[in-house]
């Protein structure tokens, strides 16, 4: 049965969510005593799944930063030069800056990162960003970083709603100018692609593991590595 419900799922990758999800269910009820069957999700094959390989090239975030507001630019910016997930950009406080790092808790996972807010003593580029961030807020007494220009902490549902507006403006805008594969291009730009873009920015493999929070390289590599190594031709 859960094979059968499986096949005709058109949306592959949410119906091994879906299986997933079951599986858990079937497990607490175990747990519980509420039934003793074997979980039925066992030795069900799940859907093959390829990550996700859009990048957001340097055009398609000026696209959309020069059409975004105030607060979508700092948690840009913010998600960009940190690499973390969305939720964690938006958790960041102004008291998390302890003795030159920004410390995260990232809500996933729990790992605790320590991101360099200086170099020789003196503000990165990181450091520079949340100088001009607090610069902006000096007036508002929330600690968070994000906020918007009424003093409020910006939410994810808040954000995600600002964002799909802004975007589709940001396409309109270029459409409008001749530019239709580019406007394909950014109606594609989910906020989630920062992450990746950052991890695709940094050189280094083992520097992008570390800033993402990852356990391996290769999750960092096959997951959200999006642009290719760079090579030298052979002549």
């Amino acid at each position: 049965m859960i094979a059968q419900y499986r096949d005709p799922r058109s949306a592959k990758p949410r119906a091994n969510r879906e299986i997933a999800l079951l599986s858990h269910v079937f497990n607490i009820a175990r747990e519980w005593g509420l039934c003793e069957q074997a979980n039925p999700c066992l030795g069900v094959r799940k859907n093959k799944e390829r990550p996700r390989d859009y990048y957001a090239n340097d055009a398609v975030w000026k696209a959309v930063y020069a059409q975004t507001c105030h607060e979508l630019q700092d948690a840009m910016d913010l998600a960009l030069l940190t690499g973390q997930r969305p939720a964690d950009a938006l958790a960041m406080r102004r008291d998390d800056i302890v003795d030159g790092y920004l410390l995260v808790r990232q809500g996933k996972t729990e790992k605790k990162l320590r991101i360099q807010v200086e170099s020789d003593g003196l503000p990165n580029s990181l450091g520079k960003l949340i100088e001009r961030i607090n610069r902006g807020n000096a007036v508002f007494l929330s600690p968070f970083l994000v906020i918007n220009r009424r003093g409020q902490r910006v939410s994810w549902p808040m954000l995600r709603n600002r964002w799909d507006d802004d975007r589709e403006s940001a396409a309109a805008k270029a459409a409008e100018g001749g530019e239709q594969e580019l406007a394909v291009r950014i109606r594609q730009f989910q906020f989630r692609d920062i992450r990746p873009k950052a991890a695709s920015e940094i050189r280094d493999l083992s520097d992008a593991s570390v800033l993402l929070g990852h356990s391996t390289e290769g999750i960092t590599e096959r997951v959200y590595r999006r642009v290719g190594a760079i090579a030298k031709p052979s002549k």
